[in-house]
């Protein structure tokens, strides 16, 4: 599946206030819900944000407003990712919070091609949701799924969210877009579940770039339901 890169620039733009607001520039297949937010002025009022992408000769627009109609809460977030389970509403999603995350050292980071560098991260998570492995009805293996369905549990991956170049990660990195294929190392996958939890809650990464260039690498700790991230930036030297 391809992995797009569009720089931040005329083909990936947010306005007003842009071009440059926060947004990714490695763009990984399917949908990766929830990604990043961006912080208006008291007096926004009815103006509208608006996120254009131009790849392979087509333009594509996402917009972003204040109207109530719009507005989404713990819970639509958490059934939009899937751990309401297929129908939605599973009872311990109610009163979930996101697991907290700290990556230890520097923000930014000096890195060489093709030599490892170890990533750090400490997450905590309040249980719920309740781990359960992704189990799907006979109806739901037939055909579509009418409503997103995934693995619960607290989980963290990383992944590239800046940067043209491949990263390895070692161990493999569980996807944190939706990859529904049956046998994947994806949370939405059937039969997946969520990796045992290291001591002490803190999980070490080793990442290698293959190309120079600037990068930014995210952590994403998550439970199926909410999640939290931070971002650690690269300068890979040849």
């Amino acid at each position: 599946m391809e992995e797009i890169d569009l720089p931040v620039g005329p083909n990936n733009i947010i306005e007003p206030g842009g071009p440059d607001r926060g947004q990714p520039t490695h763009f990984l297949p399917r949908r990766s819900r929830f990604l990043f937010r961006i912080r208006v002025p008291k007096d926004f009022d009815n103006k509208e944000l608006v996120w254009t992408l131009t790849s392979h000769g087509k333009t594509e627009r996402a917009y972003a407003t204040l109207k109530p109609d719009y507005f989404m809460d713990n819970i639509v977030i958490q059934n939009n990712t899937g751990a309401g389970g297929g129908g939605g509403g599973h009872a311990d999603t109610i009163g979930n919070k996101a697991p907290t995350l700290k990556v230890e050292g520097d923000k930014t980071r000096q890195a060489t091609v093709g030599q490892p560098v170890t990533l750090i991260a400490l997450t905590n998570d309040d249980g719920m949701p309740k781990p359960r492995a992704l189990r799907l009805t006979a109806g739901q293996r037939r055909g579509s799924r009418g409503t997103p369905n995934i693995a619960t549990g607290l989980r963290l991956a990383w992944f590239v969210y800046r940067g043209t170049g491949k990263v390895t990660f070692d161990p493999e990195q569980a996807t944190v877009w939706e990859d529904y294929r049956e046998g994947r190392n994806s949370p939405w996958s059937m039969g997946w579940s969520a990796p045992p939890v290291p001591p002490d809650g803190k999980w070490l990464e080793r990442a290698t770039f293959s190309e120079p260039g600037t990068y930014v690498l995210r952590a994403l700790a998550h439970d199926g339901g909410l999640g939290a991230s931070e971002d650690v930036t690269f300068v890979v030297n040849p």
